[in-house]
């Protein structure tokens, strides 16, 4: 099993994660770094990560992976047996995959980017309202339950899927309002600590530490929609549009 991944990603970080709680054993291959990208695209045209190789099978996008991984390798499995509380783990990862990414992501690129701009004017402000509304679902879903994950007493595809999204929010700026979000908080302290987790961790500040436009494409940012919606859906139209003029945009095939 091979998956094309790039460390960075919380797609493929998502999808590791269930490989490694699986217990399945894979090649990684960072598929965005400048040798491995005419490979990826040869297995996605769109040449995003992840894209998971099983044998003669390609799986790509994310969700995909995971609802594949869970019906082939039932073992340890990463939804919910309940299907209310499935539908319910469901419609947090793409919370998490449509919404909070894009509003990450999109505020990230001052952080990562090789940029001399200043981010436009009342961009995090925005986010962090944007934010604040996701982190209210996400304390909703809890409902009374007080168990240790949102779905009972293991981890699964809501935990995978929320973790690189919250662990980027301190480092960008953003906050967990502990009052407000209390259960939410009290789960990520516990991934925190879970060595599934820590793990994920180690291995994406290892990556951010060889990170280089030598190995990676570092001045022009890839969009895809959810990311383009959110900035003109609070207003940056302008900022967006002076992107595209001053060719620092590369659009999926």
């Amino acid at each position: 099993m091979k998956l094309y991944t790039n460390w960075f990603s919380p797609f493929a970080r998502k999808v590791a994660l269930a490989l490694d709680y699986k217990g399945l054993v894979y090649d990684a291959v960072d598929g965005l770094a400048h040798a491995n990208n005419a490979e990826l695209k040869a297995l996605n045209p769109r040449a995003e990560v992840p894209a998971l190789v099983d044998g003669d099978l390609v799986v790509v996008n994310s969700a995909d992976i995971l609802a594949y991984l869970d019906h082939r390798y039932p073992k340890e499995p990463i939804y919910p047996a309940d299907p209310a509380q499935r539908v319910a783990a469901r419609a947090l990862e793409r919370l998490s995959d449509s919404r909070l990414d894009a509003i990450l992501v999109d505020c990230s690129y001052w952080t990562w980017a090789n940029r001399k701009d200043a981010p436009p004017k009342g961009l995090f402000e925005a986010g962090q309202r944007d934010i604040d509304k996701v982190l209210n679902q996400i304390e909703a879903a809890f409902g009374d339950s007080e168990s240790t994950f949102l779905f009972g007493e293991t981890p699964g595809v809501a935990e995978f899927a929320l973790w690189p999204q919250l662990t980027a929010l301190r480092p960008l700026g953003f906050a967990i309002d502990q009052n407000r979000f209390r259960k939410t908080a009290a789960l990520f302290g516990r991934l925190r600590r879970d060595d599934l987790f820590r793990a994920d961790t180690a291995r994406t500040k290892a990556f951010l530490s060889s990170f280089t436009p030598e190995t990676h494409e570092m001045t022009k940012i890839f969009w895809r929609g959810d990311r383009i919606e959110w900035m003109l859906a609070r207003g940056f139209h302008d900022w967006f549009v002076n992107e595209i003029r001053e060719d620092r945009v590369i659009w999926p095939d």
